[in-house]
């Protein structure tokens, strides 16, 4: 089955003539990736004749189509014909000579590619142009004067996805030429266009708004209550166009009834930041190019049904103002939820400004800040404030199992933190504080200011605390008088018992070295601060700038890396020194030498995230166990599993971070799982964009806000459709689902947001799994809050590939988004971590969790099981090949994980230890009863002992068994003696069960 459109081109002009095209849409009818998406068809009278001519009027919107190669093919064999000639080939049109079979049907694929048809990250390549024609047959071709004509059927898409009808066919230069001329007055014309059409080309006007001609004025259709939007088409003739806006006035009925001016927005100009706060944008439209300004109406629930009208006007610098009268026919129909679920209608570009879950309420299991005097408390932690406005202590309470809480306080640092000013001949000034105060005391919030100075130099602090322990510092650093120095430096002492590892600065997860040095290189590493702490107490530092932008990451980073920051980069002046002394470390993170004119500012940014940030919930960990695959649910539930996760590229997830289309067919699935008592969670984050997104287009209209800049590329659909400026992400074949990057912080968070709660609230989805994330901590608060609200469960949990690579920056993935940590319930981590070469101090800081009050699972390769079970970890079903986690599900079922108190090998006063430092031994304990999980590091196989303290366990070692359950791929059944030697294979483990009889 066909669709057929149809462009009428009547246009009465002395340059244009009577035509009328179709263009039809296929329903993947050949092999697009290897014949191109798009094709002519050719009907052909011409028996008796070895040469036919066909002119083929195809308006296309890529540039160079003469350095593209064309097949003719019959329709009826489906056989190439090799005896073909072009002339003429323009973007406008094309000759084409061919030798016909016995057909009378031909097609003309006349953008056929090569790709790698298997590849997640494809380049399509063009085919050139090669000459086929035999020399006999383009002799004769020569001496024909008397070719018969193929008639062009139709323009053929092979799906409607890939038609370019009707936004992407272009007018003709004759026919801009006409246009600009029948309104010589005019610099820029604006055109009027509706929500159904978006405009898509920045270099050509479309044929519709040729045939559809120059209007002032839009008619428009809808409901009450209904998100609403149309578009103005923005086209310099004369000159570059700068600042261009659009302003509106109140739409009026005839009653007098208004739609307010104050309910009416364009999207281009401006709006509400991911973070709450209103921007504005400036555009400005080169000439010859076309910008579209996308509209916005909330129509109020309440209007009268009728007519009403008014104007919206385009201004520009130094240009006369162009009004176009709007009038909105609402009708007696109420919009559901402003018509969102209708969101090919752009319902949901409302969405980009949306506020939701901003109000920085505490999200369980955080409690309340409290401020007493300088004391600042906080779940597990107190922060206590110098009168310099910076931190004089810090300190966790959490026990070193990290299973509870303590009355006991484990300092982080020990000392206050502070900067120090290196002068010219060397001295060390202390700067002198004014005092500080605070601003505002929320339960989620607290806000303080400070002053301090030195001579010549004035030092602003605005500090503030957040439920989770998010500490951020804008340092501002004003020079009352010219002044030279040879360093401003920040220290942060840490108590050395506090600082026992360290991860970031080119160091994987691992022992914290005695001394140490970095500098700045953003241009290769996305690092700008470090974890230093021990399993329940921590702290990373990072250091920002006024002009702080997230770079990308995951494959990326490359393309848009940190911004060296003016204070602490100074030209790479700076760095960061680590060195201990008694009991401090000190982090000593300088600047260098530098000169400042009276007047200069610069700001010496920090932020401190506070670890851990709760306690683990072993309990969770033992009974969440997660399916990571789209499958009948009743099998899913008969393997033991209780979440499963939907990744993207599946029947009812088909298109990456847009679950928007196939959402009916995903209630379905998941009230299913909800009756067999199972829940879902779904494949859902900000990095890439699919390009069916409906929104796709209006997105582009915002430049890079949403979209990042590049080099183009990629799938044929981007090159064909994008054309150029974007950045080609990830792409499943299976689906034809081809993704852009995103730009980073950005309105596409809002909708983000928008968009988790309407699926929450509409579909039933348990939470989200994330794929690696592009977004702050801010964007994450927020979606946890939706996505819990209303006593939805909202399990989210983090996947990473090991973002330690070239590609990446070298940041470790802990590192990276330990500021979303304290919003996750798991981690999986993940792609590219190798389990069988690290220490276990990497185990423990970079994929564990348990630092950071979470837990985790294994991935590549399934993981090394033995030594996840030391950090209460097995692999993810059914991802890895041969790596199946029941079989230790069964133990954990068998001896009753749930309830138990772990305790790890990291725990100085753990009642289970081994004789040999590199096999090491984490406790699942109960009463009269407990589970040891061994795992070994040694670099052979080896014989370790048990040293138990049998009076911590609760255990009678007289009437104690040691006994290994068979464990299928993991262990063969076998029993112990106390005392006894446990052999231990290099790189594996046991799990024993410790009881009386």
């Amino acid at each position: 089955m066909k669709k057929i459109l149809t462009a009428s081109l009547l246009i009465v002009c002395n340059f244009c003539f009577a035509q009328e095209l179709k263009y039809t849409i296929a329903n993947n009818d050949w092999d697009a990736d290897s014949l191109g998406n798009h094709r002519v068809i050719l009907d052909v009278n011409a028996k008796g004749s070895n040469i036919v001519k066909a002119v083929i009027e195809w308006r296309r919107n890529d540039f160079h189509p003469d350095e593209k190669q064309l097949f003719v093919v019959d329709a009826a064999t489906n056989k190439r014909i090799y005896n073909v000639k072009t002339e003429n080939i323009s973007r406008e049109s094309g000759t084409i000579y061919f030798e016909p079979s016995e057909g009378t049907r031909y097609y003309v694929y006349y953008m056929p590619y090569k790709v790698n048809r298997k590849s997640n990250y494809p380049n399509a390549k063009y085919l050139k142009p090669e000459q086929t024609a035999s020399a006999e047959w383009l002799k004769a071709l020569e001496n024909d004067k008397n070719i018969p004509l193929a008639k062009v059927e139709s323009i053929q898409a092979v799906n409607a996805m890939n038609s370019f009808y009707p936004m992407e066919v272009i007018a003709t230069a004759s026919e801009l030429k006409a246009l600009e001329a029948k309104y010589p007055s005019k610099q820029y014309l604006v055109f009027v266009e509706d929500r159904m059409h978006p405009i898509k080309m920045k270099y050509d006007l479309p044929q519709r708004w040729i045939v559809n001609g120059l209007k002032n004025s839009f008619n428009g259709e809808a409901e009450k209550g209904e998100n609403f939007a149309y578009q103005l088409g923005i086209y310099p003739v004369a000159h570059n166009l700068d600042n261009v806006k659009v302003t509106f006035s109140d739409l009026k009925n005839d009653e007098g009834e208004i739609i307010s001016s104050k309910n009416m927005s364009c999207l281009n100009n401006g709006g509400i930041d991911y973070k709450g706060q209103p921007f504005t944008e400036r555009v400005d439209v080169p000439k010859g190019q076309v910008q579209a300004m996308w509209c916005l109406v909330n129509v109020p629930k309440n209007a009268a049904a009728g007519t009403y009208s008014g104007y919206a006007t385009v201004t520009a610098k130094d240009m006369r103002s162009t009004p176009i009268k709007i009038a909105l026919n609402v009708s007696n129909k109420a919009a559901k939820n402003g018509g969102v679920n209708e969101p090919k209608k752009m319902t949901r570009l409302v969405w980009l400004n949306s506020t939701m879950a901003q109000k920085n309420d505490v999200i369980k299991p955080y409690t309340p800040l409290k401020v007493d005097g300088q004391n600042i408390s906080l779940l597990g932690r107190k922060v206590i404030l110098d009168k310099t406005g910076f931190p004089a202590k810090i300190e966790t309470f959490f026990t070193p199992e990290m299973t509870g809480m303590t009355g006991r306080p484990k300092e982080v640092i020990n000392q206050p933190i502070s900067f120090m000013l290196e002068t010219t001949d060397d001295k060390k000034v202390l700067w002198q504080p004014a005092g500080m105060r605070f601003t505002e005391k929320k339960p989620g919030t607290v806000k303080w200011t400070a002053q301090n100075s030195v001579p010549g130099l004035k030092m602003d602090v605005s500090g503030s605390i957040e439920f989770d322990g998010f500490v951020a510092y804008t340092v501002k650093v004003t020079a009352l008088r010219d002044i030279s120095f040879n360093d401003l430096r920040l220290h942060i002492p840490y108590n050395i018992q506090s600082a026992r590892y360290m991860m970031g600065l080119n160091l994987k997860g691992e022992k914290r070295p005695s001394s140490y040095e970095w500098k700045w290189d953003v241009a290769n590493k996305n690092q700008d601060g470090a974890w230093i702490g021990d399993v329940n107490a921590g702290m990373q530092f990072s250091l920002r700038d006024e002009h702080y932008v997230r770079p990308l990451n995951t494959n990326f980073y490359l393309q848009r890396p940190l911004v060296l920051p003016t204070s602490w980069g100074n030209d790479n002046k700076g760095g960061i020194r680590i060195t201990e002394a008694n009991s401090t470390v000190w982090v000593n993170n300088y600047s260098g030498p530098r000169t400042m004119k009276k007047g200069d500012v610069l700001y010496y940014n920090f932020n401190l995230l506070i670890t851990p940030f709760h306690a683990i919930n072993t309990d969770f960990q033992w009974a969440t166990r997660f399916y990571h695959k789209y499958a009948d649910l009743d099998s899913i539930k008969a393997t033991g599993a209780t979440v499963v996760n939907i990744h993207h590229g599946t029947p009812i997830n088909p298109y990456i971070n847009y679950p928007f289309i196939a959402h009916d067919a995903m209630k379905a699935y998941i009230d299913k799982a909800h009756q067999l008592g199972l829940k879902v969670k779904i494949y859902n984050t900000i990095r890439e964009l699919s390009n069916s997104a409906y929104e796709l287009y209006p997105l582009r209209s915002l430049g890079h806000e949403v979209f990042s800049a590049g080099k183009g590329g990629g799938y044929s659909w981007l090159q064909e459709h994008l054309g150029d400026d974007y950045i080609a992400a990830w792409y499943m074949p299976e689906y034809k689902d081809a993704a852009i990057i995103n730009s980073g912080m950005n309105r596409w968070h809002n909708y983000y947001v928008e968009g988790m709660n309407w699926l929450v609230q509409n579909v039933g989805i348990d939470g989200i799994y994330l794929d690696d994330v592009a977004f702050d901590r801010v964007t994450m608060k927020r979606i946890k809050r939706v996505l819990t609200a209303d006593g939805h469960p909202g399990i989210i949990d983090l996947h990473s590939a090991n973002q330690y690579d070239k590609a990446d920056g070298f940041n470790n993935s802990a590192n990276l988004y330990m500021e979303n940590f304290p919003y996750l319930n798991r981690l999986w981590f993940g792609e590219y971590f190798d389990y069988e070469h690290n220490s276990p101090d990497f185990f423990l800081t970079e994929v564990s969790g348990i630092p950071f009050g979470l837990m985790g699972e294994m991935l590549q390769g399934g993981g090394n099981p033995w030594r996840g079970m030391v950090y209460g970890m097995t692999n993810r079903m059914p991802w890895s090949d041969n790596a199946d986690p029941r079989p230790i599900w069964k133990v954990w079922d068998d001896f009753g994980m749930r309830g138990s108190e772990m305790i790890g090998y990291w725990v100085a006063s753990s009642p289970v230890k081994t004789d040999n430092p590199s096999v090491l031994a984490t406790i699942y304990k109960k009463e009269k009863s407990t589970l040891v999980a061994i795992g070994s590091w040694a670099e052979s196989d080896v014989n370790t002992r048990l040293n138990i303290d049998w009076k911590a366990l609760g255990i009678d070692p007289a009437n104690a068994t040691i006994t290994a359950p068979e464990v299928k791929n993991f262990q063969p059944a076998a029993e112990f003696k106390p005392g006894q030697d446990i052999p231990v294979s290099k790189g594996k483990g046991w799990m024993l069960i410790i009881k009386e009889k």
